[in-house]
């Protein structure tokens, strides 16, 4: 069977179409991280996304938080953690607001990774969305965003039960 079949088979009600966009969802980020994982140097994706969110923020963000925008657990976070600070990416540090709690902080290394050792990798980003028009990066980047708040909407629903 190939993908386009079942693309057809699952785009005649919206019911279907609803099943073949979770699986999508779930295929895609596997091929991804697949792709990836094998493409960029010395860290996971995962291990990326990590530095990509303790990067882009401008304070040092604790082990629960990281997990709350990256979902998945504080014990996940800190298990990708303790490998980039073995490699010299991050510092783990205690919390000046919550002694009971770890933050995360960049290290230089992170930035010239980003500049020098990753930069040929954001490149080939462009070629994933290469398909779409300017509009249509538009549209999809909407409808994701959105997607986050099916997800909130799903994440209160089963904390009420």
């Amino acid at each position: 069977m190939e993908l386009n079949d079942l693309i057809l088979r699952f785009s005649n009600t919206t019911k279907n179409q609803r099943k073949a966009i979770f699986s999508t969802l779930f295929i895609a980020g596997n091929k991804l991280q697949t792709l990836f994982d094998n493409h960029i140097p010395e860290i996971t994706l995962k291990q990326f996304m990590l530095l990509s969110v303790v990067r882009q923020s401008d304070k040092p963000l604790t082990l629960t938080q990281l997990g709350n925008i990256l979902g998945c657990s504080r014990q996940n976070i800190k298990k990708l953690a303790d490998v980039l600070m073995k490699k010299g990416f991050i510092i783990i540090e205690q919390s000046p607001l919550d002694t009971r709690a770890m933050c995360i902080r960049p290290t230089e290394r992170v930035n010239d990774y980003f500049q020098n050792e990753f930069s040929q990798y954001q490149e080939e980003l462009k070629y994933l969305f290469e398909v779409y028009t300017d509009d249509e990066i538009e549209t999809l980047f909407t409808l994701l965003s959105k997607l986050y708040t099916g997800i909130e909407h799903l994440t209160n629903r089963e904390e009420i039960r």
